[in-house]
């Protein structure tokens, strides 16, 4: 006889609980706001967030201003988040009346909540884009790294040798350090937008090969804030994911529209970047944006344009417009599959114009993001980074000699102070989050100055 599993409910899954809260509900007049809305803000606030302005997008330290980042483009993910989430979320009203009825629930509670989890979606990412993380995964997988690793257990040590942006983004919302004050929580965003913004539910260990669900490819928190997931999940009714490890969940609904957001910003708003950089032939790439619209061709021809970029400005606003329709049509066609932990593929691979944002995918990959000053970039990164990772933990970990005393007074107390009793794992997360949180430009900086290749002007 085949057991039939649950299905997640929507009145579980939307909680205004947050991590100051034990069993209160906040009232809908408690703060004009609303509870999302304060998610949202806090965001914008957070010192992780506005370091987000000098991190890599598409090309590391870019020259031109009209090349994103990290921060405008978490800006512009947020906006189609919110569009996703607010269609999205009207509908599942009107098939769930009760989320208003019991819960006090409105359609814009949906869109903040996804505006919120996208606006945070790379906030735990390490400097020079995803490269930042394989240079720290491949700090601590060289030889010279093991002694560190000696008294880690294999999930830890998986923590380090792969190393993920996600995990580090879910410990900046989630961790107070103690040297900053006893209130625990991070920023403490509701259950809700903490489980949104986590797309890949599962720690670092089991490794799933070969696998086909999007949830599975990375992980999404580290052991240190492990048990605190766990928490989320059980309280909002996650549901669980085979029994080979305590804490792997199938996703909250609400994560395959932050997927979604991230998805359709960084092909076409990323794409139109490296068109005006002149990376891609811009007759290539309007022909391609062309077709994901399938316009019929009367339509352009009668529109008159300054030149080919106010072109591609139009053709991109439209086309945004065009996949949220598509992408939230997806999302409502499953919910049930998806509530019942049956769905787990990103939502823009059942677009009609996936083969066209597949070409799309492919050309930005060869002519963007392999371009030869963004590769040796990257590989710099890697030398920075490692450089500054190997300097850290010699002054945490080797503090006699005075090289390394003058280094730790250079890391910012709170990534050192720890409570009595912490781990050598502790430890090495507390550097790798301060080795994390530096922009582009302030990682290199620091790594010449250490290194004695630039002295920092006194005047």
């Amino acid at each position: 006889m085949t057991t039939i599993k649950p299905a997640s409910t929507w009145t579980k899954l939307i909680s205004k609980k947050r991590y100051e809260t034990t069993s209160k509900e906040y009232e809908a007049d408690e703060s004009v706001r609303g509870e999302f809305q304060r998610d949202y803000d806090r965001i914008v606030f957070s010192s992780a967030f506005r370091r987000l302005q000098n991190k890599t997008q598409v090309m590391p330290m870019p020259e031109s201003d009209f090349v994103h980042t990290r921060l405008t483009h978490s800006l512009e993910a947020s906006v189609v988040g919110r569009s996703l989430g607010r269609i999205v979320g009207k509908s599942i009203l009107e098939r769930h009346p009760e989320l208003a009825e019991e819960k006090n629930i409105q359609e814009a509670d949906f869109g903040d909540i996804v505006a919120a989890a996208c606006l945070a979606h790379d906030i735990g990412n390490p400097p020079f884009g995803h490269s930042g993380e394989d240079a720290i995964s491949a700090y601590f997988l060289n030889e010279e790294a093991q002694p560190l690793l000696a008294n880690l257990t294999e999930e830890e040590k998986a923590d380090l040798t792969r190393y993920e942006g996600n995990a580090a983004g879910f410990r900046v919302l989630t961790h107070t350090y103690h040297a900053h004050n006893n209130l625990p929580g991070g920023l403490s965003l509701t259950y809700t937008t903490l489980a949104t913004f986590t797309k890949y539910p599962k720690e670092s260990l089991p490794i799933i090969m070969n696998t086909q669900s999007t949830s599975e490819k990375k992980y999404g928190y580290f052991q240190t804030e492990k048990a605190w997931f766990k928490t989320i999940a059980e309280e909002l009714g996650l549901l669980k994911k085979g029994e080979e490890c305590e804490v792997f969940y199938h996703r909250h609904p609400l994560a395959f529209l932050v997927e979604a957001a991230d998805d359709i910003c960084y092909r076409i708003i990323d794409f139109e970047d490296g068109l005006k950089l002149g990376l891609v032939p811009h007759e290539q790439g309007i022909s391609l944006l062309r077709k994901i619209l399938n316009d019929d061709p009367n339509r352009i021809s009668s529109l008159t344009f300054y030149d080919w970029r106010e072109e591609i400005g139009y053709l991109r606003a439209r086309i945004i417009g065009k996949l949220i329709e598509e992408t939230t049509k997806v999302f409502l066609q499953h919910e049930k599959e998806i509530l019942a932990g049956r769905f787990d593929t990103p939502l823009i691979n059942l677009l009609d114009c996936k083969p066209v944002l597949d070409e799309i995918k492919n050309l930005s990959i060869n002519l963007i993001y392999r371009n030869r000053p963004v590769l040796e970039i990257e590989a710099a990164g890697f030398e920075v980074l490692g450089g500054l990772l190997d300097a850290c933990m010699m002054a945490v970990f080797k503090p006699a000699s005075k090289r390394h005393r003058k280094i730790a007074d250079l890391i910012p107390p709170q990534y050192l102070k720890l409570p009595n009793g912490a781990t050598d794992y502790e430890r090495i997360i507390h550097i790798a989050d301060f080795v994390s949180s530096l922009t582009d430009q302030a990682a290199l900086g620091l790594y010449r100055k250490i290194k004695g290749i630039e002295l920092p002007r006194m005047y």
